[in-house]
């Protein structure tokens, strides 16, 4: 029977990312970005005039939000105004929820919200909630507005 010569010849360096993950941990691993997420971030101003603080951006959900009018210039606190949604009358046809509805001017946790400026009135924006998947989802009945610093 014949046998192999071993010959030692150097050996290569593979090309790529290293199969054993205990040998390379913390080299290509990146956390995910919880801002992407939908978390605020921890600097977010969630009420109150934003005093001499120029803001980066507003994000203007269910509850009132401060910014800087687009219209006067004047730094102030929205003022919001709720209108019916898709959600709002899916959530009142639902059969488990025949003791609640939504279309109540009370129970406007669904219905779409509209920021207006405190000072001249006009509309600042407006956060719609067309989803009607959304009724089945009660963590997202309620998202808090809150503006990023500069």
């Amino acid at each position: 029977m014949a046998t192999k010569a071993s010959t030692t010849a150097p050996e290569e360096p593979a090309l790529g990312i290293p199969y054993n993950p205990t040998e390379v941990q913390g080299r290509y691993y990146y956390a995910p970005d919880p801002y992407a997420a939908g978390m605020p971030p921890s600097n977010a101003i969630y009420a109150g005039v934003p005093k001499g603080v120029p803001l980066q951006q507003t994000m203007f959900r269910d509850t009132p939000a401060p910014f800087h009018c687009q219209s006067c210039g004047e730094a102030a606190v929205s003022s919001v105004r709720s209108k019916l949604s898709l959600a709002s009358v899916v959530a009142c046809m639902m059969p488990f929820m025949m003791g609640v509805c939504f279309l109540c001017p009370s129970m406007d946790c669904l219905w779409h919200k509209y920021h207006y400026c405190p000072s001249c009135g006009e509309k600042a924006a407006e956060f719609k909630k067309d989803d009607p998947c959304l009724v089945v989802d009660p963590t997202r009945w309620t998202e808090p507005s809150f503006a990023v610093p500069a």
